[in-house]
């Protein structure tokens, strides 16, 4: 075992109270159900920040960054992120709105959407790049009238949008589209303006 310098062994413990109490205050001395959900939340938020830079052009295009980070979000959805809200648990510093208990059941459709879309985007980030379905799909509902995809309106070749098979075949960058219309519908729905 390597001998660790009391100096560096007082700077490590130091960051690590820093960082600690640095998560604290950021929660606003949150505790308990909040807190775990302001975690869980912070760890999305992180993965989307990762996300975000590479559609924006900040940092490269890595597709297996993007899916690591979509699979860690994918992760958060569904019942681990619907579990994190027992009814009335907005006490404390919470950014929860009580809608979310009055449409109980369009929180939990847009938690399964998170999932649903992060999947998504996993799935998708090998393909080509663009602004919709990859693999040449033409036609249907969901083209503008000159003919270009709309990955957000309709379906594709009667197959539902929602459908595993064509979420597969969408571009990243359709994916993200979704996933990204999934965080702010819930957030301009359920969450406190900040």
């Amino acid at each position: 075992m390597r001998n660790i310098k009391p100096r560096t062994t007082l700077f490590i413990g130091t960051v690590a109270i820093l960082l600690t109490s640095g998560l604290a205050l950021a929660h606003g001395g949150a505790t308990g159900i909040v807190k775990e959900r302001m975690d869980l939340m912070d760890s999305v938020g992180k993965s989307m920040k990762t996300i975000t830079e590479m559609f924006q052009g900040e940092k490269e295009y890595a597709a297996t960054a993007v899916r690591d980070a979509a699979n860690s979000i994918g992760s958060h959805g569904g019942e681990q992120l619907t579990r994190l809200f027992p009814e009335g648990s907005i006490q404390g510093p919470s950014e929860s709105l009580p809608a979310i208990w009055q449409n109980w059941e369009r929180f939990s459709e847009l938690s399964e959407d998170l999932t649903k879309y992060a999947n998504a985007l996993a799935t998708a980030a090998e393909n080509p790049r663009g602004p919709g379905m990859s693999g040449g799909r033409q036609g249907g509902m969901g083209t503008s009238p000159m003919g270009r995809r709309n990955p957000m309106m309709g379906s594709t070749g009667g197959m539902p949008m929602n459908d595993p098979a064509t979420l597969a075949q969408m571009s990243p960058d359709a994916a993200f589209a979704r996933l990204t219309q999934t965080c702010s519908a819930c957030h301009t729905q359920f969450r406190k303006k900040q």
